[in-house]
């Protein structure tokens, strides 16, 4: 006769609880959207080959295009913030407190509001009125450029936030959602920027949870 172990259940579902933060700005938040223009002209190169400027014109620059192609804009017609930036910028807050970026990573995540009409991105409505905003910059190969992006010097948004409750409580996050708009920020020249120290843009405050 075999005898067989009888074990108890070691996995737990998941205890999932959803949380919705109101945020205000303390400073403009910036978009830089690669647009689908201006990745269609770059696929057109990639076709062509050794043949790409071989007779080919420059058109001129459209710089209105350019400033509606760099918003992130659902199907709804809203413009929106990728909800993946506060998802991101709360696993990157963690560092802050020693808490593994890796456990956040499983832990927490961002409802959509709507989706990006044409890359399907997961956005979080913003609310403001956007202003094109002129940078001079340097591209890969350190030619200067300059570049149309959409500002909102004064926004806010609702954030609804779905965390695990064996990993966080609702202070831990509301705490962790602080420090990113302390610390951390969204959006292009937010202090946690990849490739500097940040322009002072994409910090906010909590104004109700």
């Amino acid at each position: 006769m075999v005898l067989t172990e009888r074990r108890g259940v070691q996995i737990t579902a998941p205890r999932l609880r959803t949380a919705e933060f109101s945020i205000r700005g303390t400073a403009p938040y910036v978009q830089a959207r690669f647009g689908s223009k201006a990745m269609a002209i770059m696929r057109g190169k990639m076709l062509a080959g050794s043949q790409a400027k071989k007779g080919k014109a420059r058109d001129p620059r459209n710089f209105d295009d350019d400033y509606e192609q760099a918003k992130h804009v659902g199907l709804d017609g809203e413009p929106g913030i990728p909800a993946s930036a506060f998802r991101n910028a709360m696993i990157s807050a963690c560092r802050l407190v020693g808490f593994k970026m890796t456990l956040a990573k499983l832990s927490i995540f961002v409802k959509a509001d709507a989706f990006d009409r044409a890359d399907g991105l997961p956005l979080v409505h913003i609310s403001g009125t956007p202003e094109p905003m002129e940078m001079a910059t340097r591209n890969a190969t350190g030619i200067a450029d300059i570049r149309v992006r959409p500002m909102w010097r004064e926004w806010s948004a609702d954030v609804r936030i779905v965390f695990d409750e064996d990993q966080f409580s609702l202070e831990d996050v509301t705490n962790l959602l602080h420090r990113v708009g302390v610390q951390v920020g969204i959006g292009e020249g937010r202090p946690d920027s990849k490739q500097t120290a940040g322009l002072g843009w994409g910090t906010f405050e909590l104004v109700n949870t």
